[in-house]
This record gives C-alpha cells, sequence and structure tokens, in this order.
C-alpha cells in the first residue's frame, strides 16, 4: 500500500477536503462558501488544527481541532477546552488507523496550547452540527467511543411544517389575557436592539448575543425578531433568519427564568410562526434543544417533530 503522509492544512486543500466532506458526510453536505465561511474565515481557525491525511497526492482523512482565539465575551477564552467539530475519512482506508493518527496529530496540537478537555462537536460559534448522529454515521459514534470519549447529553434537531400553520384560538386568548396585564408582544426596532443583545448574552449565552448582533449586520432585519415586554422591561425575545441567512431557521429564543410559567414563550413562539408562515416560508427547523426539557416540550405541542438526535462527546486530554 502507498504510504500515506500526515500533516496541517496548506493554502489549496480546500477543494479536496470539501469534496471527500460531500462523499463522507452524506447528511451533512456543504459548499465551498459555507466551508470559506464557517472554517477558514473563522477567527479561532489555526491551519495546525486541521490535520490532512494524504495518499498520492489526494486527500483521504480530515480531523479539525480547534481552541478559542477570540473569547466570545470579556476576556474568557475557555482555556481548558478545544474541540473537534468534524473528521471523516475516505470508506477505502477504514480501520486501518488513519483517523486516530488524525486525532493524534489534533490532540497534540490541543495540548500544546495548554488543552486539558476536547469536546465533540458543541464548539461555538461555527459548529456544523451539535454532535454526532449516532444513527447516521454509527461508524463515527463508535469511533469516537473506542478513542476514549463519552457522551455528556443527547441535543436534539426539530422541524415544522408551516404548510397547515394557523394559531390557535386558545393560544390568541393567552396573548389577549397577558396584553391586559400589561405585557407586550411586538416586532422589534432599532431602539430594541442593544437591550436585547445584552439580555441574550447574559440571560442566556454569550453565542446567542453574538449570532443577533452578527445576524443583524448581514441577512437578519429587526422586523423577523419579536419582543415581549412586562411593564416596558424586556422579558423575551423569538426570531429566525440569525444563523447564515438561512430564513426558515428558527432561533435563537428566550424568555426570562423569572417570567416563565405565564405562557409568554408559547406566544412569542406562534407569533415567530405566523410571522414566517406570513413571509411565504413553508418550513421552520432548528438544530438544538434538549428533548425533554421545557422548551423540548413546548416545541413538540407547538408541532414540531424531532427529525435527529446528537450526542456531544467528550474525553480528557492526557
Amino acid at each position: 500500500m502507498t504510504s500515506i503522509t500526515f500533516r496541517h492544512y496548506q493554502p489549496g486543500d480546500q477543494d479536496g477536503i470539501i469534496d471527500l466532506w460531500n462523499v463522507c458526510l452524506p447528511w451533512d453536505p456543504i459548499t465551498r462558501l459555507r466551508f470559506r465561511n464557517l472554517v477558514l474565515l473563522d477567527p479561532n481557525f489555526d491551519s495546525q488544527g486541521l490535520r490532512i491525511a494524504e495518499q498520492e497526492n489526494r486527500i483521504i482523512g480530515v480531523l479539525y481541532a480547534v481552541r478559542r482565539r477570540l473569547p466570545m465575551i470579556g476576556t474568557e477564552l475557555e482555556p481548558d477546552h478545544g474541540w473537534i467539530p468534524f473528521f471523516y475519512t475516505d470508506p477505502a482506508v477504514r480501520r486501518q488507523g488513519v483517523t486516530s493518527r488524525l486525532l493524534q496529530g489534533g490532540e497534540k496540537f490541543l495540548r500544546q496550547h495548554g488543552r486539558t478537555k476536547v469536546i465533540f462537536s458543541s464548539y461555538a460559534p461555527n459548529y456544523i452540527v451539535p454532535g454526532i448522529d449516532g444513527e447516521r454515521y454509527p461508524e463515527g459514534l463508535a469511533w469516537l467511543k473506542d478513542s476514549g470519549f463519552g457522551r455528556n447529553y443527547t441535543a436534539v434537531a426539530m422541524d415544522r411544517s408551516l404548510v397547515d400553520f394557523h394559531i390557535p384560538p386558545e393560544v390568541m386568548e393567552l396573548k389577549r389575557k397577558r396584553e391586559q396585564e400589561g405585557y407586550t408582544f411586538k416586532v422589534a426596532q432599532d431602539s430594541d436592539l442593544v437591550e436585547l443583545i445584552a439580555f441574550a448574552t447574559d440571560v442566556f449565552n454569550p453565542d446567542w448575543g453574538r449570532a443577533i448582533r452578527e445576524g443583524l449586520l448581514q441577512h437578519l432585519r429587526s422586523d423577523q425578531i419579536l419582543i415581549a415586554r412586562d411593564q416596558g422591561k424586556l422579558v423575551g425575545f423569538c426570531l429566525h433568519n440569525a444563523y447564515e441567512g438561512v430564513a426558515e431557521r428558527f432561533g435563537p429564543f428566550g424568555v426570562d427564568p423569572s417570567m416563565q410559567g405565564k405562557g409568554l414563550g408559547k406566544i412569542l413562539l406562534y407569533d415567530c410562526l405566523a410571522l414566517m408562515r406570513a413571509q411565504g416560508l413553508h418550513g421552520a427547523w432548528f438544530l438544538w434543544t434538549g428533548e425533554h426539557n421545557a422548551a423540548g416540550h413546548l416545541y413538540q405541542k407547538t408541532g414540531f417533530h424531532i427529525t435527529r438526535r446528537f450526542d456531544i462527546m467528550s474525553k480528557p486530554l492526557q
């Protein structure tokens, strides 16, 4: 067998990386533009972490290891954590240790930068999928387990057709009741945006604030964001089109934990789906929530159904 060379990314590799990606990961195809935007132009990208296996001048395996170089918020670099957002090898060379050699190179890169834990694959901001889909990629899941990764938790992706969507009378009545109590539900204005981004960042997740800010600078419009207020205080939001300019991608979406139990999330969710349908969209989907938490239950009651499950996995770096 012709010898295999292991190295890091070099300019010009992207065509081979993408072509092999679309052979090996048929459930998650990627375009050259998305690969450029999500990987090569990521401020955390380091060519040393994008590991390549090559045989006869042809790329036969890829594994990407990344650590945070740009803080998500403040000065926080999560100095203990590294991520592997994706890996794959040509079917013709599987079970020959190629992926394990790629992992060794990725883990060495992360250890050199002081990382003590590696996670597959919940890397923000530019993850492709939240974790490993064991139903569609059973070999990948088995390899992660054999390589010392353990499951942290499982996330689910959900979809809902909007073709038959309408707001039920009971939700409309709930909204009227809350409005009589002083709550408001409105499309966002520019005057809401600074407060919204701070709320999403501080109450929920810095990645949500980042997604809203960057979305507004690119494709997201303020009239695709809904805001809930209680006597003027911002207590919830719901939007679509924040990620990669995909209008049918729903979220982020959140209600202040102190306000839960009042149905505000239900109102925002139905209003946002109605807004999406009014724009001519035929579906809504998102990649990541818990199946059994409050949000997961709300989505399913609203007509969403689970389309994929992803295991988020990690291992210590010795």
